[in-house]
């Protein structure tokens, strides 16, 4: 039996080198994953001549390590996931391939029990590792964004358990979210006698696999009650099963607080007031809840890049206010010029130049919300709030607020008919 030849076609990647690292043998599926010739790495050193790696020593090179530790030990020894780069040759594209390798370095031995042969079985895993960086990145800037949203934000596994929890329930409540992800201290947040009452509510829903909206009260930490409107709703994959919810709890007290003072005020005035607070539940039952935690959250934020404003994030709430303009990738003053005579690139310069956060409430911004020439004034809340890099350099702004227009109008309405 030709075992060259019956080594060679074995579908594994492997390849056979000595005691002292000369190659012996590899299998076709080997010198196909890493671009070579079998004439042009047989006899070869597998680490000076056959795959040599500039970007580190001899010494330091992980492969190496891992060849001594099964010649020392006598023992199959299985390597981390390394980045190694691989010379293609000229017929192959040339230059270097960079991709993520799993090996694993067995030793055969002699009849006497030493090391003869050492068996490298490796394989590419460049596309898997890619993957999970890229699943990595998407992780931390969803998870970036949810803590700087003014809501309470949270997730829940598929069958109710809490899975994520933002920093603004403990900046909120004073109770850490180590507690309340282990369900302690719900108490200090929830009034006992309504706490029962919530849970029924959110159970029925939530069984029935339904989107969730419930207005409750919550405990600060210095003891006050606040109202905050509270809804979840179910992901779901493509088979329809759940895979987990995301909500988020807005807090609306100033908001009852306000209707309530207009009906204490004025019995006369009852029915108006009625009206604001259906247009305004009706205006949140329509708003999807926090859909991908953060992109389609019912307020419009952005993250602009460097000293020149460069729209880098978009979410779909501050593209609607340009629904024609192509933002990502453009500055401000390119992008939205008719802000630039209002002042706000000004503002802008200064929150880059002293890391000193701009809010503003209720304040009219003219824009030209069609791209027809005809300005409109549509009345926003927003912060802008300075970016910092790991040297506490400032890199860009975050920009985050809500469209305003009905609360002023109605307070506008309000007010003149409070005159009359």
């Amino acid at each position: 039996m030709d075992f060259f030849n019956l080594f060679a076609n074995i579908p594994g990647t492997m390849v056979v080198v000595s005691p002292e690292l000369k190659i012996l043998a590899a299998t076709d599926a080997y010198l196909k994953l890493t671009m070579r010739k079998r004439e042009d790495i047989i006899g070869k050193h597998f680490l000076l001549e056959a795959f040599p790696d500039s970007q580190v020593s001899y010494e330091d090179n992980p492969v190496r390590k891992s060849l001594e530790k099964a010649l020392q030990t006598k023992q199959t020894d299985y390597m981390d996931v390394i980045r190694y780069g691989i010379t293609r040759s000229e017929e192959d594209g040339g230059g270097v391939y960079e991709g993520y390798w799993e090996a694993s370095h067995t030793p055969v031995l002699d009849a006497n029990g030493n090391v003869e042969y050492l068996i490298q079985h490796t394989s590419d895993v460049t596309e898997r590792e890619k993957t999970k960086i890229a699943l990595s990145v998407t992780e931390n800037k969803f998870r970036f964004m949810a803590e700087t949203l003014p809501q309470l934000v949270f997730t829940l596994s598929p069958e109710g358990n809490i899975t994520y929890l933002n920093q603004r329930w403990a900046t909120y409540s004073g109770v850490n979210t180590e507690d309340l992800m282990h369900n302690k201290r719900w108490n200090e947040i929830y009034d006992a006698k309504e706490l029962e009452s919530i849970v029924k509510k959110w159970s029925e829903n939530f069984n029935k696999g339904q989107d969730i909206q419930l207005e409750v009260r919550k405990r600060s930490k210095d003891g006050q009650y606040r109202w905050f409107l509270c809804k979840s709703q179910p992901m779901r994959d493509e088979q329809g099963n759940i895979i987990m919810w995301a909500g988020s709890c807005t807090d609306i007290h100033d908001m009852r607080q306000m209707v309530q003072e207009l009906l204490q005020s004025n019995e006369q005035m009852s029915a108006l007031s009625d009206q604001v607070q259906i247009a305004y539940k009706q205006a949140e039952t329509e708003r999807k809840t926090l859909e991908n935690l953060i992109m389609k959250a019912p307020a419009f934020f952005c993250l602009l890049d460097g000293p020149d404003h460069r729209y880098k994030l978009v979410n779909d709430k501050y593209q609607q206010l340009f629904p024609n303009r192509q933002l990502e990738g453009r500055t401000v003053a390119e992008a939205v010029p008719e802000v630039v005579e209002q002042g706000f690139i000004d503002i802008l310069d200064n929150v880059y130049n002293t890391g000193k956060e701009f809010i503003a409430e209720e304040i009219p911004v003219k824009l030209d919300l069609h791209d027809t020439g005809k300005i409109d004034d549509v009345y926003l809340n927003f912060i802008y709030q300075a970016l910092y890099d790991d040297t506490d350099k400032i890199t860009g702004i975050l920009v985050f607020g809500y469209v305003v227009d009905e609360q002023v109008k109605y307070r506008q309405k309000l007010q003149e008919l409070g005159k009359a």
